[in-house]
C-alpha cells in the first residue's frame, strides 16, 4: 500500500552500520545485525508521540523516545549503556521502513543501511563485524547511503543545515544542564574550532575541538543525540554542546559563508582570564633579559616554573609552553647540554611577547590561537583508532626520547606520542636498539609502523595523545597496511601546489597554535628524482612529484642517535627496498614549494622507520648538493645570532665587544636593503647606550620579532 503519512522517527534511518558501531561497538552491532537476519529481530512499532517500541521473540521489550540517543533508550534486558536489543530495535526499523512502499508502488528506503534485505550486513559493503571496515573504531564519516540526505531517507533531496541551529533550549533537553553548565565555563574561557560544515557530498556536520572531535551524522533538529564523539563518555554531553556553540558562532560570523575555523567565546585581550599571570611572566622575562641565560639563578627559575603552572591551570597553554621550553633551555646551558642553543633561547623570549601582544590587539588574531585552547589539560577518549606515521628519536647525554607519530582519520589531524628514558651511566643505545623497547603493550618499532585502537588513550590541547596502560588489552597493534592510502585530506597530501597556497596564507610561528604534531602529513608520491647528499650540512635530499607532475624537495638532516639513518632513507629513495607510494613527513613551504622532512617511508617492502632501522652495510654515494649564497638570509642569521648572544649574556653586562659585533650586523642590513631592521637593530643599541639596560628590553624584542618574521616570510618566498 501507498504511505499517506510522514516517515516517524527519520534520525534513526540515517544511521548507518558506521554510526551505530561508534555509538556503541561493533560487536554488538554484527551481533544485533546477525539476530535480525535470522528471524530473531524485534517487531518495532512506533508511537503517536514519536517513542520507537519494539519487542522481541524472547519478550525483551525496548523503547526509544523521540528526539533520544541510544543511551537514553530502556531496555528490559538490564544491560547498562546501549546494549544489542537498542541497536537491534533500530535495525529493524530500518528494515520495516525500507519495505513500505512508496508512490507507485517504489521502496522509498531500500534496505537499511548497509543491511541487506535479509537484514545481515550488505555483501560488497564491510560489515560491523570485520576489523578493516568502517566500524572498526573510526569515528571519520558515515558511509551508509542514508546519511547521504538531510531527511536520512535515500532519494530525499539534500537541504543545507547546521548543528548550530540547534537553540540551547533544545541542547539542554538533548545533553542535560549539568553537561551545558560545563561547557559554559569553557565557552567563557574562549576555545577554538575547526568546522566542516555539511554538503551534499559529505552531509554529516564535524567539529575539531582542541582535544576532541564531534560529528552530526543526522541534522541536528532531528538527531543531536546521536552525535559521535571520541571523548569519553563523562564528557560526552559537554563537547556536543562546544561544538553545537562552535557552528552557531560561525553562523553568526558569515550566514552566507560560514568559515571553517572559529575561535568561540572568551574574552579578547588583557581582559581575558589570565591576564595577571601573563603580566607576571612578562616581567619575569624582562629580568631574565637583563640577567642573560649565564647569570641566571636558581630563584628565577623557579619563579617561571610557578607562573608556567599558573597558566597552565587557566588553560593558557601556549605560553606555558614557552616558558616550559625556556625552563629546559636555561638547565641545558646551566649542564652544558647538547640541547642548549642560544637561538632558539632567545626566540623562545621574542615569541612569549609576540603572543602578548597579539593577544592584545582586538581582532588581528583569536586569542585562543595564541594563547591557548581553554581547553584544561588532557581529554580522555572513548575509543580511538591511530594510524602510526612513524618516529623520531632524540635525547640528550643522560636520556633518550622517542616521538611517535599518529594520524587521527576521525579528526583529520596529526598526533604524537611521547616516550622518555633516562640512562644510567654507560649507556647510549641507538635507535634501532630503542626500537625493542617496550611501548603501549607492544614495542617501539612495532608501534611506530602499526595501527593502533585503544581504550585507554587521552589527548592534550598540543595534539599530544598519552596512551595509558590501566586495563589488559586496552589497545591493539596492528599492521599498518593501507592504512596510509586511506587517512583524509589535508591529513593525506596529494596536491603539493594547493598545500604550499594553504600553508603560505598562515599567521607567523610565533603566533600559531603550538601543535606538537600539526605539521606532519602523510605525502602521496608519483616519482622520486636524483638523491644528493650536502656533506658540509650532513643533509640528504632528492626530489618528489606529485599526480600533477609539481616537485617537491625531501630534505633530511643527520640524526646523531640514528647514525644510519640517512642511509635507510637514500636506500628506500632509489628504490633498492621498492618503489616509494608514500612518505609521511613534516611538511613546510618555501617559495620554491613544499619541503618535506621524512619520517617514514612507504615502499612496495612495507613501511621503514629510519630513525629506528638498523644502519645498511655499507654508505650510500651521492653527488654533492649546490648551495648558492642566501645574502638576505645570511644578514638576518647574523643580526639574530648577536641578539641571542646579547641575552645570553644579559643586557646589563653587555660589553664593548658585543655590541660592536651587533652594530657590525645592523650595518650588513642595510647593506642588503633591509632598512627597517636595520633600524630596530641600531634603537636598541642606541637606546642602551643612552638610557641603559632595563630601557633597552622593549627594543631588542622589537628587533627579534621584525627579524624573526621577516626570516620566515623570506624563507617562504626564497
Amino acid at each position: 500500500m501507498t504511505r499517506t503519512t510522514p516517515v516517524a522517527r527519520p534520525d534513526l534511518l540515517a544511521l548507518d552500520l558506521d554510526t551505530l558501531a561508534a555509538l556503541s561497538n561493533r560487536g554488538l552491532v554484527k551481533r544485533a545485525a546477525k539476530e535480525l537476519g535470522s528471524g530473531a529481530g524485534a517487531v518495532p512499532s512506533a508511537g503517536a508521540d514519536g517513542t520507537l517500541a519494539g519487542v522481541f521473540p524472547d519478550g525483551t521489550r525496548v523503547s526509544l523516545p523521540p528526539g533520544a540517543g541510544l543511551d537514553q533508550g530502556a531496555c528490559t534486558c538490564g544491560a547498562p549503556g546501549v546494549c544489542r536489543h537498542l541497536l537491534g530495535l533500530v535495525l529493524a526499523w530500518q528494515r520495516t521502513e525500507a519495505e513500505v512502499p512508496g508512490p507507485g508502488g517504489a521502496r522509498p528506503g531500500g534496505p537499511a543501511p548497509g543491511v541487506s534485505d535479509s537484514g545481515s550486513p550488505a555483501s560488497g559493503s564491510s560489515g560491523p563485524g570485520d576489523p578493516d571496515s568502517g566500524v572498526s573504531g573510526r569515528d571519520g564519516p558515515a558511509s551508509g547511503s542514508a546519511g547521504r540526505c538531510g531527511s536520512g531517507r535515500v532519494g530525499a533531496v539534500w537541504e543545507p543545515w547546521s548543528p548550530g541551529d540547534l537553540d540551547d533550549e533544545a541542547l539542554t533537553a538533548a545533553v542535560g544542564a549539568r553537561a551545558v553548565a560545563t561547557a559554559r565555563r569553557t565557552l567563557g574561557r574562549g576555545y577554538t574550532a575547526r568546522l566542516h560544515h555539511p554538503t551534499a557530498e559529505e552531509p554529516a556536520a564535524r567539529a575539531e575541538l582542541p582535544t576532541c572531535t564531534v560529528r552530526f551524522p543526522v541534522p541536528a533538529a532531528e538527531g543531536i543525540g546521536h552525535a559521535v564523539t571520541d571523548a569519553a563518555a563523562t564528557r560526552r554531553g559537554e563537547v556536543i554542546a562546544l561544538a553545537v556553540w562552535a557552528f552557531r558562532a560561525a553562523t553568526e560570523a558569515d550566514p552566507a559563508a560560514p568559515p571553517d575555523r572559529v575561535d568561540v567565546g572568551g574574552g579578547g585581550g588583557w581582559a581575558r582570564p589570565g591576564a595577571t599571570e601573563l603580566g607576571s611572566a612578562a616581567v619575569l622575562l624582562d629580568d631574565l633579559l637583563l640577567d642573560g641565560a649565564a647569570h641566571a639563578g636558581p630563584v628565577l627559575a623557579t619563579a617561571l616554573r610557578r607562573v608556567r603552572d599558573e597558566l597552565s591551570a587557566r588553560a593558557l597553554h601556549w605560553p606555558a609552553g614557552i616558558l616550559t621550553d625556556l625552563t629546559g633551555q636555561l638547565e641545558d646551558h646551566a649542564a652544558r647540554g647538547a640541547r642548549y642553543r642560544a637561538e632558539e633561547y632567545a626566540a623562545l623570549i621574542a615569541e612569549f611577547h609576540a603572543r602578548l601582544r597579539a593577544a592584545s590587539q582586538e581582532g588581528v588574531l583569536p586569542a585562543s590561537q595564541v594563547l591557548g585552547s581553554g581547553e584544561r589539560g588532557d581529554t580522555a577518549l572513548r575509543r580511538v583508532r591511530l594510524t602510526a606515521l612513524g618516529c623520531r628519536i632524540g635525547g640528550g647525554p643522560g636520556e633518550r626520547t622517542a616521538e611517535v607519530f599518529l594520524g587521527h582519520a576521525g579528526a583529520g589531524t596529526g598526533l604524537v606520542l611521547r616516550r622518555r628514558w633516562e640512562l644510567a651511566p654507560g649507556q647510549d643505545p641507538s635507535g634501532p636498539e630503542l626500537a625493542e623497547r617496550r611501548l603501549a603493550g607492544s614495542t617501539l618499532g612495532a608501534v611506530a609502523r602499526a595501527n593502533l585502537v585503544s581504550e585507554s588513550a587521552s589527548r592534550t590541547p598540543g595534539l599530544s595523545v598519552i596512551i595509558g596502560g590501566g586495563r589488559l588489552a586496552s589497545t591493539s597493534v596492528t599492521p599498518v597496511g593501507s592504512a596510509w592510502s586511506e587517512l583524509p585530506e589535508p591529513l593525506l597530501l596529494r596536491d603539493f601546489a594547493a598545500h604550499a597556497r594553504a600553508l603560505d596564507g598562515l599567521p607567523p610561528y610565533l603566533v600559531r597554535p603550538r601543535t606538537e604534531a600539526g605539521s606532519v602529513h602523510v605525502v602521496e608520491v608519483h616519482g622520486v628524482g636524483e638523491v644528493g647528499y650536502d656533506p658540509a650540512e650532513q643533509r640528504l635530499e632528492a626530489t618528489v612529484r606529485d599526480a600533477r607532475g609539481a616537485v617537491g624537495r625531501v630534505s633530511a638532516v643527520h640524526n646523531p642517535y640514528s647514525p644510519g639513518a640517512l642511509d635507510v632513507l637514500a636506500e628506500c629513495l632509489r628504490g633498492i627496498r621498492g618503489e616509494v607510494s608514500h612518505l609521511s613527513a613534516l611538511v613546510r613551504v618555501t617559495g620554491a614549494g613544499l619541503v618535506f622532512d621524512p619520517v617514514a617511508v612507504m615502499t612496495a617492502g612495507g613501511v621503514t622507520v629510519p630513525d629506528l632501522a638498523p644502519a645498511p652495510g655499507s654508505h650510500f654515494a651521492a653527488s654533492p648538493v649546490p648551495r648558492p649564497r642566501d645574502p638576505l638570509a645570511e644578514a638576518m642569521e647574523g643580526a639574530l645570532s648577536a641578539l641571542a648572544s646579547a641575552a645570553v649574556l644579559g643586557l646589563r653586562g653587555l660589553g664593548e665587544p658585543a655590541r660592536a659585533v651587533i652594530g657590525d650586523c645592523a650595518a650588513a642590513l642595510a647593506r642588503t636593503g633591509l632598512s627597517a631592521a636595520a633600524g630596530l637593530v641600531r634603537a636598541f643599541l642606541g637606546v642602551l647606550s643612552a638610557e641603559g639596560p632595563a630601557a633597552a628590553a622593549r627594543p631588542w624584542v622589537d628587533a627579534q620579532i621584525h627579524l624573526l618574521c621577516a626570516l620566515e616570510l623570506h624563507a617562504r618566498s626564497a
